[in-house]
């Protein structure tokens, strides 16, 4: 299984990280907040009405603080129950949210980089993560 202390684990989340963030459009709260990957996931979780016990799970958690913190811990939460594949999948349907959160150089907008991104993400529920939430 892989753990905390996996250089691949942390290597694999920078990575994911940066997928998310690459070529986000700029949004604020209406207190002027930055919004970040983690707004766009409940956005379209919540558009598939989808009720995501990882977003329930996040929410729960005082410590996080910032939209970044958040997505993190989402991330690893979905690769502990073998979701993120899925999860990604369902906030990547509607084109025209993509269009609203992401500028023209994201790879989800392309049909051929989204459907390698998630096939990757789909290889990655045959292994198992224990990772402290």
């Amino acid at each position: 299984p892989v753990t905390d202390g996996s250089r691949e684990l942390h290597s694999l989340c920078a990575q994911l990280e940066f997928l998310l963030q690459f070529d986000l459009k700029e949004k604020r709260s209406f207190f002027g907040q930055r919004k970040d990957y983690w707004d766009f996931l409940c956005q379209g979780l919540e558009r598939c009405r989808q009720e995501h016990e990882g977003i329930h799970f996040v929410t729960s958690l005082d410590k996080l603080k910032t939209p970044v913190g958040r997505g993190r811990a989402f991330l690893r939460y979905c690769l502990v129950h073998q979701q993120l594949a899925e999860s990604l999948q369902l906030c990547l349907l509607d084109p025209e949210s993509l269009r609203e959160w992401y500028y023209a150089r994201s790879p989800f907008l392309s049909p051929r980089h989204r459907a390698e991104i998630l096939g990757s993400l789909y290889e990655l529920d045959c292994v198992t993560f224990h990772l402290a939430l």
